[in-house]
């Protein structure tokens, strides 16, 4: 896909899409699973807030995969296949330190890793959205050297999710992702951008949803207009075909309005996490960290993975990730990666950051049996 850039502050994108994906994730958390009407009855409908605990917000496995897809991109830049390698260490130790929430298929993906299959023996057969979550970064950080972005999806995709389907939205979120990435938010076309992905699907119930996306978009359909016609009475499923295009419809209803997107998306219910993430990332791509509201950034509460450390870890990408092409350039993101490396975690921590997030997610989880219904 051919890119148009203009002047832009790489930093500022890709903290946007790693501070946007944390806040997506955070914002969604407190609804997951919840139908768009229990979703209201329980926490109300817009403006959105952080819920998780004392109105503090705390992150998922959804923004856990986008700073790790970070930290494997710093540790291996430009090589697909040592960037599976180094990704699937982050994976790996992700499930040691024992986190509360993981998809079925991304656990028996990280099980076989641990039991020793390759990263390219490691995926399951599943169309989940797992690899979507991690898509937005890889995009971003690529979007001025796309011709690397489709290998790099490809075996990001594979270590957890092998049915072709994950890897198509995968590839398209990605794509979306860099699209942003290099334009103003004014200059992003919804029309454009879906012709140019909708030539990289076969799938062709996503290639449908992608034309019922471009129609309404047209129409100024709203976002629950949307998600009607295409059957997601109940909320967006966690199913790739199904999170891809409300992801991309909410996003680009409101592509300068890091607020109005990321709302929409979480009101549609469902997965609302996720879907909050990927719409978070994009959209974050789109207006850069400066124009994701301040609260819902100083209402997160999180610690080893805090905003300030992801500020650090998308400084760190931009100064690796220059956007050059050529070989000279190649050469010295090489340089700079190594001697910089991926970004410093404390990692004991976690295990202990963990039991804490469960005990809430299950007062949540008790929390949804009382009243109102």
């Amino acid at each position: 896909m051919a890119i148009e850039t203009i002047p832009i502050d790489r930093e500022d994108r890709l903290t946007g899409v790693l501070l946007g994906t944390a806040v997506g994730d955070a914002l969604g958390l407190p609804r997951e699973g919840l139908s768009r009407r229990r979703a209201a009855r329980l926490f109300g409908a817009s403006p959105i807030e952080h819920r998780f605990v004392l109105g503090r917000g705390m992150i998922s496995d959804d923004a856990e995969h986008a700073c790790m897809t970070a930290q494997a991109l710093l540790a291996a830049p430009r090589d697909a296949a040592r960037f599976a390698r180094a990704l699937a260490w982050q994976l790996r130790g992700w499930l040691a330190s024992l986190p509360a929430g993981v998809g079925y298929a991304t656990l028996r993906a990280i099980l076989k890793l641990w039991l020793g299959f390759s990263p390219e023996r490691s995926g399951v057969f599943s169309a989940g959205n797992g690899a979507a979550m991690r898509a937005p970064i890889l995009g971003a950080a690529l979007a001025l050297t796309p011709s690397r972005i489709d290998s790099m999806v490809r075996v990001s995709t594979r270590l957890t999710h092998t049915d072709p389907r994950a890897e198509e939205g995968a590839r398209i979120i990605a794509l979306a992702a860099a699209y942003a990435a290099v334009r103003a938010p004014e200059q992003v076309n919804s029309a454009e951008l879906l012709a140019l992905l909708r030539e990289r699907v076969a799938d062709e119930e996503l290639r449908r949803r992608l034309d019922r996306a471009a129609e309404l978009l047209g129409r100024r359909a709203s976002a629950e207009d949307f998600a009607a016609v295409i059957g997601l009475h109940q909320g967006v499923s966690g199913f790739i075909v199904d999170t891809v295009p409300a992801a991309l419809f909410c996003w680009l209803a409101h592509p300068g309005d890091f607020r109005r997107a990321v709302e929409d998306v979480i009101l549609l219910g469902g997965d609302a996490d996720s879907t909050g993430a990927i719409v978070g990332g994009l959209a974050g791509a789109t207006v850069g960290a400066r124009g994701i509201p301040r609260a819902w950034l100083d209402g997160i509460a999180d610690f080893p993975r805090s905003i300030a450390w992801m500020r650090r870890l998308g400084a760190r990408l931009a100064r690796v990730f220059r956007g050059d092409n050529d070989e000279g350039a190649a050469a010295g993101e090489e340089r700079t990666a190594r001697a910089e490396g991926p970004l410093g975690l404390f990692w004991p921590a976690l295990p202990l950051r963990n039991l804490v997030f469960l005990a809430l997610a299950l007062g949540h989880g008790f929390r949804r049996m009382l009243p109102p219904y």
